[in-house]
């Protein structure tokens, strides 16, 4: 009896480690700059069109921006990187987990070419950090004057629960012509 509590206390313990390594965000990236911004995190997005059943995908991510290079990796929920996106000032470039990549000369023309669908990866770089773009609108802030909502290039962003570094949350949706989509950002460390 006691050998049949210890082979079950033993596979929860497994199933527990298993489940906590799913919601894990993968390892902040290393670099020589040590000035360098980084945040790690999970996200979630989710693409909807009328008549169709929603496309969603979700894992972590762990962004880098040195100031001239910014690194965001993409990994599945069990912590495997699935993508890579450098991006330079003269193009971006996705490196997939089998080694095959695309190019583009930003990376939001990158990712439309990718996923199909505008995503604001210029403007993240500036709301992970609790700054608004210049042409921002309908801006909204917390008791403390940080933004807690604002309108830019047609994305409704939300941002909530900052720490040193900035916002801890961050719900970005935008609405173009029938498809919609919507992004979930949780920040849970530098």
């Amino acid at each position: 009896m006691e050998q049949v509590r210890a082979c079950m206390r033993f596979w929860f313990t497994v199933s527990l480690l298993i489940f906590l390594a799913a919601c894990a965000s993968p390892p902040a990236i290393q670099g020589l700059n040590d000035q360098a911004f980084s945040r790690t995190g999970r996200f979630a997005v989710t693409v909807t069109q009328p008549g169709e059943a929603p496309q969603a995908v979700q894992g972590g991510f762990a962004w880098r921006d040195s100031g001239q290079v910014q690194r965001l990796d993409l990994a599945n929920p069990m912590g495997s990187i699935l993508a890579r996106v450098e991006i330079r000032p003269t193009e971006a470039v996705l490196t997939r987990s089998d080694g095959s990549q695309q190019v583009a000369p930003d990376a939001d023309a990158l990712l439309l070419q990718v996923v199909g669908a505008s995503m604001p990866v210029q403007g993240l770089r500036r709301w992970l950090q609790g700054q608004i773009d210049a042409d921002a609108r309908d801006i909204t802030r917390t008791k403390d004057g940080k933004p807690a909502a604002f309108v830019s290039k047609g994305w409704s962003v939300r941002l909530s629960r900052y720490d040193s570094l900035g916002p801890r949350i961050l719900l970005l949706e935008r609405n173009e012509g029938a498809q919609g989509v919507r992004v979930r950002l949780v920040v849970d460390g530098a």
